[in-house]
Formats: C-alpha cells, structure tokens, sequence
C-alpha cells in the first residue's frame, strides 16, 4: 500500500467557507476515485503546524493507484476549483507501507 500525505498552507484571504468547501471535495474523493483505500482529511489544530492549516491522508491499493489519482478527473477537479484558490503552499509526502 502507499500512503500519500498532503499538508496545505491557505493564503490569508481564504474564508471559513472556502476552508469547507475544500475540506469536504476533498473527503469526497474517497468515493470517486477508484484505488483508494482510506482517506482523512481536517483542519490543523497544532500549534506546531508551521502556518499549514489542512492536512490530508490518502491510503492506496498499490503505486499504480495513486498514479492514477492525479491525473483522475475527479482529482483535477477538486484541486482547480476548490484547492487552488486558497492554497498558498503545500507540501507532499509518498511512501510505501506494509
């Protein structure tokens, strides 16, 4: 399996609304991805997040799914109309567990 982890710092003028409407097109991929084996995704409440203020965890089957993931439609569209406008930064870690 490989987990894939994604920590997003937002710009100073993304509101509470926005922050929601990410978070939940982003739980909805769990559903409208093929591979995807667990997905989490929340609001950082750590004092220690360094000004990332979502983080999200995706599990996969394997490589090839998550390889899939990112050019998935459902993917694309998420992050062009939901992601963009209010991430400033991110940051991405892919490994292999199990």
């Amino acid at each position: 399996m490989i987990e894939h982890i994604v920590l997003f710092k937002l710009k100073d003028t993304a509101t509470d609304e926005q922050v929601e409407a990410m978070v939940a097109a982003l739980a909805g991929l769990r559903s409208a991805v093929p591979g995807i084996v667990d997905l989490s995704v929340g609001k950082n409440f750590s004092e220690r997040g360094q000004g990332f203020g979502i983080g999200l965890v995706v599990r996969f089957e394997n490589r090839e799914a998550l390889d899939a993931y990112i050019p998935h439609p459902a993917h694309r569209g998420c992050v062009d109309q939901f992601v963009k406008p209010i991430a400033a930064d991110l940051i991405v870690a892919d490994y292999k567990i199990g």
